[in-house]
Protein backbone atom coordinates (compact mmCIF):
# COMPACT_ATOMS: atom_id res chain seq x y z
CA UNK A 1 0.00 0.00 0.00
CA UNK A 2 1.70 3.54 -1.53
CA UNK A 3 0.67 6.62 -0.14
CA UNK A 4 -0.37 7.25 -3.52
CA UNK A 5 -2.93 4.71 -4.01
CA UNK A 6 -3.75 4.18 0.23
CA UNK A 7 -7.24 5.74 0.87
CA UNK A 8 -7.23 8.60 3.09
CA UNK A 9 -9.92 10.12 6.11
CA UNK A 10 -10.15 13.75 5.61
CA UNK A 11 -12.44 16.02 7.72
CA UNK A 12 -14.26 13.07 8.85
CA UNK A 13 -14.90 12.32 5.43
CA UNK A 14 -13.98 8.59 3.64
CA UNK A 15 -12.46 9.06 -0.02
CA UNK A 16 -11.87 6.36 -2.10
CA UNK A 17 -10.77 5.78 -5.52
CA UNK A 18 -12.95 4.32 -8.71
CA UNK A 19 -10.47 3.35 -11.43
CA UNK A 20 -12.44 4.60 -14.84
CA UNK A 21 -11.39 2.69 -17.87
CA UNK A 22 -11.72 3.67 -21.54
CA UNK A 23 -14.21 6.55 -20.66
CA UNK A 24 -14.24 9.91 -22.49
CA UNK A 25 -13.21 13.01 -20.62
CA UNK A 26 -16.72 14.13 -20.66
CA UNK A 27 -18.31 11.09 -19.27
CA UNK A 28 -16.04 11.09 -16.70
CA UNK A 29 -16.75 14.94 -15.64
CA UNK A 30 -20.41 13.86 -15.31
CA UNK A 31 -19.34 10.53 -13.58
CA UNK A 32 -16.93 12.67 -10.97
CA UNK A 33 -19.89 14.97 -10.24
CA UNK A 34 -22.32 12.64 -9.35
CA UNK A 35 -19.77 10.04 -7.41
CA UNK A 36 -18.09 13.06 -5.37
CA UNK A 37 -21.28 13.60 -3.17
CA UNK A 38 -20.17 10.46 -1.32
CA UNK A 39 -16.70 11.01 -1.38
CA UNK A 40 -15.85 8.74 -4.49
CA UNK A 41 -13.11 10.07 -6.61
CA UNK A 42 -13.04 9.36 -10.74
CA UNK A 43 -9.31 8.60 -11.51
CA UNK A 44 -8.96 7.81 -15.07
CA UNK A 45 -6.63 5.25 -15.68
CA UNK A 46 -3.60 6.33 -18.76
CA UNK A 47 -1.93 3.55 -19.70
CA UNK A 48 -2.88 -0.44 -20.18
CA UNK A 49 -5.80 -0.72 -17.23
CA UNK A 50 -4.54 -4.13 -17.23
CA UNK A 51 -1.22 -3.81 -16.10
CA UNK A 52 -2.63 -0.73 -13.75
CA UNK A 53 -5.00 -2.88 -12.22
CA UNK A 54 -2.90 -5.26 -11.07
CA UNK A 55 -0.55 -2.78 -9.63
CA UNK A 56 -2.83 -0.29 -7.95
CA UNK A 57 -5.09 0.06 -5.39
CA UNK A 58 -8.85 0.97 -6.22
CA UNK A 59 -11.72 0.44 -4.07
CA UNK A 60 -13.88 0.40 -7.37
CA UNK A 61 -14.08 0.42 -11.15
CA UNK A 62 -16.18 1.66 -13.74
CA UNK A 63 -16.13 0.58 -17.38
CA UNK A 64 -18.21 0.49 -20.36
CA UNK A 65 -19.19 -3.62 -20.60
CA UNK A 66 -19.55 -3.38 -24.58
CA UNK A 67 -15.70 -2.16 -24.61
CA UNK A 68 -13.73 -4.39 -26.95
CA UNK A 69 -11.21 -5.26 -23.76
CA UNK A 70 -13.88 -5.20 -21.70
CA UNK A 71 -13.37 -9.42 -20.78
CA UNK A 72 -9.85 -8.92 -20.04
CA UNK A 73 -10.10 -5.69 -17.73
CA UNK A 74 -12.65 -7.64 -15.52
CA UNK A 75 -10.15 -11.00 -15.65
CA UNK A 76 -7.43 -8.58 -14.46
CA UNK A 77 -9.08 -6.68 -12.08
CA UNK A 78 -11.06 -10.11 -10.43
CA UNK A 79 -7.66 -11.92 -10.95
CA UNK A 80 -5.62 -8.82 -8.99
CA UNK A 81 -4.19 -9.32 -6.01
CA UNK A 82 -5.22 -6.21 -4.45
CA UNK A 83 -8.31 -5.60 -6.28
CA UNK A 84 -9.92 -9.08 -6.39
CA UNK A 85 -13.09 -7.75 -4.38
CA UNK A 86 -13.04 -4.38 -6.12
CA UNK A 87 -16.71 -2.56 -6.53
CA UNK A 88 -17.03 -2.94 -10.27
CA UNK A 89 -19.91 -0.61 -12.00
CA UNK A 90 -20.54 -1.58 -15.61
CA UNK A 91 -21.87 0.82 -18.13
CA UNK A 92 -24.51 -1.05 -20.36
CA UNK A 93 -26.50 -0.53 -23.51
CA UNK A 94 -29.33 -3.20 -22.61
CA UNK A 95 -30.25 -6.29 -20.48
CA UNK A 96 -28.32 -8.56 -22.40
CA UNK A 97 -24.99 -6.08 -21.86
CA UNK A 98 -25.42 -6.09 -18.55
CA UNK A 99 -25.80 -9.84 -17.65
CA UNK A 100 -22.96 -10.76 -20.29
CA UNK A 101 -20.27 -11.15 -17.76
CA UNK A 102 -22.10 -11.64 -15.04
CA UNK A 103 -19.42 -14.37 -13.97
CA UNK A 104 -17.16 -11.52 -12.78
CA UNK A 105 -19.78 -10.53 -10.26
CA UNK A 106 -20.68 -7.36 -11.26
CA UNK A 107 -22.05 -5.17 -8.20
CA UNK A 108 -23.98 -2.61 -9.98
CA UNK A 109 -25.26 -1.92 -13.66
CA UNK A 110 -24.80 2.22 -15.44
CA UNK A 111 -27.66 2.05 -18.22
CA UNK A 112 -26.76 4.27 -20.91
CA UNK A 113 -27.67 6.87 -22.11
CA UNK A 114 -26.52 7.90 -18.23
CA UNK A 115 -29.09 9.73 -16.59
CA UNK A 116 -28.13 11.66 -13.43
CA UNK A 117 -30.68 10.92 -11.27
CA UNK A 118 -30.65 6.93 -12.26
CA UNK A 119 -27.18 7.33 -11.74
CA UNK A 120 -26.94 9.23 -8.61
CA UNK A 121 -29.45 6.46 -7.43
CA UNK A 122 -27.20 3.56 -8.10
CA UNK A 123 -24.41 5.24 -6.40
CA UNK A 124 -26.03 5.83 -3.14
CA UNK A 125 -27.48 2.31 -2.81
CA UNK A 126 -24.03 1.01 -3.78
CA UNK A 127 -21.21 3.34 -2.22
CA UNK A 128 -21.47 2.06 1.55
CA UNK A 129 -20.09 -1.06 -0.15
CA UNK A 130 -17.09 0.92 -1.29
CA UNK A 131 -16.53 2.10 1.76
CA UNK A 132 -16.77 -1.35 3.16
CA UNK A 133 -14.02 -2.59 0.74
CA UNK A 134 -12.32 0.77 2.11
CA UNK A 135 -11.66 -0.05 5.26
CA UNK A 136 -9.36 -3.39 4.59
CA UNK A 137 -7.14 0.01 3.19
CA UNK A 138 -7.85 2.31 5.35
CA UNK A 139 -4.06 3.26 7.57
CA UNK A 140 -4.40 4.85 11.10
CA UNK A 141 -1.21 6.43 11.84
CA UNK A 142 -0.43 4.75 15.41
CA UNK A 143 2.84 4.83 17.55
CA UNK A 144 3.41 2.04 19.98
CA UNK A 145 5.32 -1.28 20.88
CA UNK A 146 5.32 -4.20 19.38
CA UNK A 147 6.72 -7.76 19.73
CA UNK A 148 8.15 -9.62 16.48
CA UNK A 149 8.77 -13.13 17.04
CA UNK A 150 10.36 -14.65 13.93
CA UNK A 151 11.01 -18.35 15.19
CA UNK A 152 14.74 -18.45 16.84
CA UNK A 153 14.64 -14.67 17.35
CA UNK A 154 12.23 -12.34 19.01
CA UNK A 155 12.87 -8.29 18.37
CA UNK A 156 11.30 -5.54 20.10
CA UNK A 157 9.93 -3.19 17.05
CA UNK A 158 7.94 0.28 17.00
CA UNK A 159 5.03 0.53 14.92
CA UNK A 160 3.70 3.25 12.39
CA UNK A 161 0.86 2.20 10.85
CA UNK A 162 -1.85 -0.64 11.10
CA UNK A 163 -4.55 -1.11 8.45
CA UNK A 164 -7.20 -3.92 8.87
CA UNK A 165 -4.74 -5.96 6.59
CA UNK A 166 -1.76 -5.29 8.47
CA UNK A 167 1.06 -2.80 9.89
CA UNK A 168 4.27 -1.52 9.46
CA UNK A 169 7.37 -1.40 12.08
CA UNK A 170 11.09 -0.12 12.39
CA UNK A 171 12.96 -2.74 13.63
CA UNK A 172 16.46 -2.66 14.93
CA UNK A 173 17.30 -5.78 13.11
CA UNK A 174 16.13 -7.51 9.62
CA UNK A 175 13.20 -9.27 9.59
CA UNK A 176 12.77 -12.53 7.58
CA UNK A 177 11.38 -11.71 3.98
CA UNK A 178 9.29 -15.15 3.73
CA UNK A 179 8.83 -16.92 6.80
CA UNK A 180 5.41 -16.38 9.00
CA UNK A 181 6.20 -14.26 12.11
CA UNK A 182 3.76 -13.10 14.95
CA UNK A 183 3.43 -9.65 15.95
CA UNK A 184 2.47 -8.50 19.74
CA UNK A 185 0.89 -5.43 20.10
CA UNK A 186 -1.51 -3.15 22.54
CA UNK A 187 -3.81 -1.42 20.95
CA UNK A 188 -5.80 1.54 22.83
CA UNK A 189 -9.13 -0.16 24.33
CA UNK A 190 -7.68 -3.57 23.39
CA UNK A 191 -5.89 -6.27 25.23
CA UNK A 192 -2.92 -6.90 23.98
CA UNK A 193 -2.98 -9.12 20.91
CA UNK A 194 -0.98 -11.44 18.58
CA UNK A 195 -1.34 -12.19 15.01
CA UNK A 196 0.45 -14.28 12.41
CA UNK A 197 1.46 -12.34 9.83
CA UNK A 198 4.50 -12.43 7.05
CA UNK A 199 6.82 -9.54 5.56
CA UNK A 200 5.33 -8.23 2.36
CA UNK A 201 7.86 -5.40 1.90
CA UNK A 202 10.80 -4.16 3.25
CA UNK A 203 12.59 -0.47 3.32
CA UNK A 204 15.82 -2.05 4.56
CA UNK A 205 17.47 1.13 4.93
CA UNK A 206 15.31 2.81 7.47
CA UNK A 207 14.79 -0.69 9.02
CA UNK A 208 10.91 -0.56 8.20
CA UNK A 209 9.17 -3.30 7.16
CA UNK A 210 5.38 -3.53 6.27
CA UNK A 211 3.42 -7.19 7.96
CA UNK A 212 0.68 -8.67 5.93
CA UNK A 213 -1.85 -10.28 8.68
CA UNK A 214 -2.33 -14.03 8.21
CA UNK A 215 -6.04 -14.00 6.72
CA UNK A 216 -6.33 -17.23 7.95
CA UNK A 217 -6.19 -15.75 11.48
CA UNK A 218 -9.19 -14.39 13.34
CA UNK A 219 -7.72 -12.32 15.65
CA UNK A 220 -7.30 -10.05 13.03
CA UNK A 221 -10.60 -9.06 12.90
CA UNK A 222 -10.30 -7.46 16.34
CA UNK A 223 -7.77 -4.86 14.74
CA UNK A 224 -10.41 -4.44 11.92
CA UNK A 225 -12.91 -3.56 14.54
CA UNK A 226 -11.01 -1.65 16.38
CA UNK A 227 -10.35 0.41 13.10
CA UNK A 228 -13.90 0.66 12.23
CA UNK A 229 -14.72 2.31 15.66
CA UNK A 230 -11.48 4.72 15.19
CA UNK A 231 -12.67 5.99 12.40
CA UNK A 232 -16.39 6.08 13.61
CA UNK A 233 -16.75 3.56 9.97
CA UNK A 234 -19.55 1.84 12.01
Amino acid sequence: MSASTAATAVSGKVFARTASVHIDEACNAFLQDCFKQFGIQIVPLLGDPRFLLNHQKFEACVLRLYDPEAEKILEAARNSKSNKRIVIYGIARNTQESLSYSRFGINAILMEPLDRQSVLKVVRSTHLLVIHELRRYVRVPVVAEAEIDAGPSRQTAVMLEVSSGGMSVRCPGPLPSSDMVNVSATFPGLDRLTVRAYVCWARAGERVYGLRFDPHDDRRLKIRSWIDQYLEIV
